[in-house]
């Protein structure tokens, strides 16, 4: 039996740190203008203990969200040992395209995924290049359609990118701008003779009342003469829906198998907010009446931040490299990848390793 599943993977994770530290000098603002009036020091401390990020990394100015991209894919394809003119796919997900660092202006012509294509001097044009904006969830929407192109007979060979340069869409005035930062991670997807690999995927887009909670807007300091637009967020809205949403598209994932919770030994969940995802692991175990297993959720947000559709194969790639302290993956694994982002969408795979 021939089945689909991961044979690389590679990250990238940008040099720059950015302490929390180093928002001190800052002045936070509400979204109707208003200075808020708490020292600095105590907004941040307050931000630290709920989403957990102590720390982020930002690109250097001579990088892009290409870069990171190209960088992260090269590392995939040599874990996998393939030739890179031998992909059929390769497909893309980000969020705002390539930002120079003086301007918050997305660039997507050509697409990011034809950047990496050249970058990466692959000749065969029958290596279909393109972009997924799907907000946060756009490496997972990414595995998933790469997966339906290998079962169709389009494709054997897949590359599934997730890039990121939030640091430039980032309002400086806003307390949500510490939550943000770059990466970006990589995976080959092939058919494999080894058992495992994508047992069920599950997507949904929620957009008739929910579409505008994440979206682009102006500082919040409206006296300021900034007419940028930054990434914006109603978060309150946003962790409702997630709690309400996401724990039911996790389970429809893995109530399309006969494979049971029990059985899952890892939920590799995008790294939006640490409260949060804690939140939506464990009211996913509730509906089964289960307690939440000790280790079975792996973070990497305390010292990486929120690189939206990067978070997800990022972490995968340190857990496979014995990077993330007190996780490991065995062969045999049943492991759940979950996201949820702007759009509003929501989307999830459960695979065997």
């Amino acid at each position: 039996m021939m089945n689909i599943k991961i044979t690389g993977t590679g990250s990238y994770i940008p040099n720059e740190i950015e302490k929390n530290e180093d928002f001190f000098d800052h002045q936070f603002y509400t979204g109707n203008g208003e200075q808020i009036q708490h020292p600095t020091n105590v907004i941040i401390e307050k931000f630290r203990k709920i989403t957990g990020i102590e720390e982020r990394r930002y690109a250097s100015q001579q990088q892009n969200t290409s870069d990171l991209a190209f960088l992260s894919a090269e590392k995939a394809i040599k874990n996998a040992k393939i030739d890179p003119e031998t992909l059929d796919y390769i497909i893309v997900a980000h969020n705002f395209g390539d930002v120079d660092s003086n301007s918050s202006q997305a660039d997507t012509v050509p697409s990011l995924a034809a950047r990496v294509k050249h970058k990466l001097k692959i000749k065969n044009p029958y290596c279909v290049a393109y972009d997924v904006l799907f907000g946060c969830p756009g490496w997972i929407e990414g595995v998933i359609q790469a997966q339906s192109f290998i079962k169709s007979n389009m494709a054997k060979k897949c590359l599934v990118i997730g890039a990121e340069t939030l640091s430039r869409v980032i309002d400086e005035h806003d307390r949500d701008s510490m939550i943000y930062s770059d990466g970006a991670g990589a995976s080959i997807l092939e058919i494999t003779k080894e058992t495992g690999g994508i047992i069920s995927t599950i997507s949904a887009s929620h957009t008739f009342e929910e579409s505008n909670f994440l979206f682009f807007g102006k500082t919040y300091k409206n006296t300021s003469d900034d007419n940028n637009k930054y990434i914006k967020m109603y978060g309150r809205k946003i962790y409702e829906f997630a709690l309400n949403h996401v724990p039911l598209a996790m389970k429809a994932c893995l109530d399309k198998t006969n494979v049971d919770i029990t059985d899952i030994k890892k939920i590799l969940i995008h790294q939006a907010n640490e409260k949060m995802d804690e939140a939506i692991v464990k009211r996913f175990y509730d509906l089964f009446g289960q307690e939440v297993p000790h280790g079975v959720m792996p973070m990497s947000i305390q010292k990486l931040g929120n690189s939206s559709v990067a978070t997800i194969p990022t972490l995968y790639d340190l857990i496979l490299n014995g990077k993330i302290e007190n996780q490991q993956i065995k062969k045999g694994d049943m492991l759940l990848f979950a996201s949820v982002g702007a759009g509003m969408n929501i989307n999830a795979f459960l695979y065997q390793f």
